[in-house]
């Protein structure tokens, strides 16, 4: 009898506190319900942005009442094809700008809300960096066909993880296979093909567009099925001391590191899991920038490794001349060799290009003052992916031939 009691007390202290738990969760929805009910919309709820007009004009519009400024920075202002700056609040606090006509192009652009550089949050197309993150936005034309996503057959772009032995950790790639790879068992050459300075390994399929570059070239038979290797190139710096000079050794260390991660790792990793022709004839090697700086760097100490080479947007500067002669005396001392194996080798650069037009030409001169054949070209337009896609699009045509 004494148990009997006991349990239906607890029974009764146990439904007691249901009860309440109940009640409490029905009262807290009656709460949200009113919550929801209570929001008043804005007129971000139906914002569009960027908005791309027929005529190739881009409106751009952030919904920011409280904020005292806002601007916009794109790509297309450093090539000098538009402009950009202050955007116009209305009286509901929403704050638009209308830009162009833009030529037909893939663009990137980041909105300054009061002094911060921030993400247009209507658009969710974004190129990825290590540095900074950008919008994109597509101007669709004629003139933007080689890079636009058509009804061809499509490749594939795989993000592919490796051990490092030169880092001693896990390291990524994107790679684009050629349409029918998977159903085929042929092999195929390599193009290496670089990014810049603040990117990483998925830059080239962003706002790179190669994918889409070579997709369209091999359907119209203006390219070879190829495989592209896309490494990350952005390695963690050496520590420097605020104040302190750069340490020479210490800096000479850091960029050879690449050059060890592209021939000791990436290499062999790609060689070993993918079906790929080898030997220099079936390799090529490019980069941007940064990434052209690499180029040259693992072709001047291992001229016999790629039979195809594009340095873009990248070069020596005047007072650099003779640290890099000294430490390119494989390929520079051995010009005849190097012409036997390299096959293309291109230096490629706008005329607005203030970070590297110089640079170019000097490389070009050293070049050619050791014997070293190669093809200097000077192309319209600054240090932007504008150019650097058109560079792919034209280097593509050349490779495997």
């Amino acid at each position: 009898m004494k148990y009997r009691m006991r349990l239906t007390v607890t029974s009764v202290v146990l439904f007691g506190w249901l009860f309440v738990w109940l009640f409490g969760m029905i009262g807290a929805g009656r709460a949200h319900a009113q919550g929801q009910q209570q929001r008043q919309p804005t007129p971000n709820d139906t914002l569009v942005s960027p908005e791309v007009h027929a005529d190739g004009r881009v409106t751009f519009r952030i919904y920011a009442p409280r904020a005292g400024e806002v601007a916009l920075n794109g790509d297309w202002i450093s090539q000098g094809l538009g402009a950009g700056g202050s955007l116009t609040r209305d009286d509901r606090g929403v704050w638009s700008i209308t830009v162009g006509p833009l030529p037909a192009d893939f663009y990137s652009y980041t909105l300054v809300v009061d002094g911060v550089r921030t993400l247009d949050p209507k658009n969710a197309m974004i190129k990825q960096g290590v540095t900074s993150i950008d919008n994109m936005i597509f101007v669709p034309g004629e003139a933007a066909a080689y890079q636009d996503l058509r009804n061809v057959p499509h490749g594939e772009v795989r993000k592919v993880w490796y051990q490092s032995s030169t880092m001693g950790t896990q390291r990524r790639l994107h790679v684009y296979t050629p349409p029918d790879y998977d159903r085929s068992s042929a092999k195929y050459p390599v193009f290496y093909l670089l990014h810049g300075g603040g990117d990483e390994d998925s830059g080239w399929s962003t706002i790179g567009r190669a994918g889409f570059i070579l997709d369209n070239l091999i359907a119209a038979g203006k390219a070879k099925p190829m495989i592209v290797v896309m490494p990350n190139g952005s390695l963690p710096r050496p520590p420097v001391v605020p104040g302190a000079p750069p340490n020479p050794a210490a800096t000479a260390a850091f960029q050879e590191r690449f050059v060890s991660e592209l021939l000791k790792d990436v290499v062999p990793f790609v060689e070993k899991n993918f079906r790929v022709l080898t030997g220099s004839a079936n390799r090529a090697l490019a980069g941007l920038s940064m990434g052209g700086g690499q180029t040259m760097r693992t072709v001047a100490t291992h001229p016999d490794r790629f039979g195809y080479v594009g340095v873009w947007s990248a070069g020596v500067s005047a007072a650099a001349t003779a640290d890099f002669e000294q430490r390119s005396e494989a390929l520079l001392k051995n010009a005849e060799q190097a012409n036997k194996t390299i096959r293309v080798f291109e230096v490629v650069c706008g005329d607005k290009d203030t970070l590297a037009f110089a640079g170019s030409k000097n490389l070009g001169e050293i070049l050619k003052k050791h014997g070293v054949r190669h093809e200097l070209q000077i192309t319209a337009g600054a240090h932007t992916w504008m150019n650097w896609r058109q560079y792919l699009n034209a280097f593509a045509q050349k490779l495997f031939r």
